[in-house]
């Protein structure tokens, strides 16, 4: 006669309710509660061109989060800077506030366009350095934006 012992069924119990993850999807990304989505795509998918002035070449990176990727020369700072942003309920997208008063300290001709999604919602955002409050804006997305190239 075998007997198991409450502590020998309990882990036999707890072992077959382990699964194995597949991971042959490489279309697969995490949704925020760990759980795999096969076949959909990035909820965040940027493209990011930085210029040192209106009018010189931008320097263009894609970026993509969940999964991280694309050619940013930080993507995972790049992400990690967008996750916190979401934590507080913060757009970073978002533009100035209509009537908010800004200091008029110039921080340079820098220019930043930012198109894509973000967490699903459209961006089509433009960053410049031409008061206190749009250098506070780059500041915020520094890790996305880049260092400012010069002009």
């Amino acid at each position: 006669m075998h007997f198991l012992t409450i502590p020998g069924l309990a882990a036999a119990l707890a072992l077959a309710g382990c699964g194995s993850q597949q991971s042959g999807n490489s279309a697969a990304t995490p949704t925020g509660s760990g759980v795999v989505r096969p076949g959909t795509a990035p909820q965040t998918d940027l493209t990011v061109a930085v210029r040192g002035a209106p009018s010189a070449a931008a320097t263009t990176w894609k970026l993509t989060c969940d999964p991280v990727g694309g050619n940013h020369p930080d993507a995972q700072a790049a992400c990690a800077a967008l996750a916190a942003a979401k934590k507080q309920s913060k757009d970073p997208f978002a533009p100035t506030a209509t009537g908010q008063m800004c200091t008029q300290i110039y921080g340079g001709p820098q220019v930043a366009t930012v198109k894509g999604t973000w967490q699903g919602k459209t961006v089509d955002a433009t960053f410049t350095r031409k008061n206190g409050c749009e250098i506070e804006r780059w500041s915020d997305l520094g890790k996305v934006l880049g260092k400012a190239p010069s002009a």
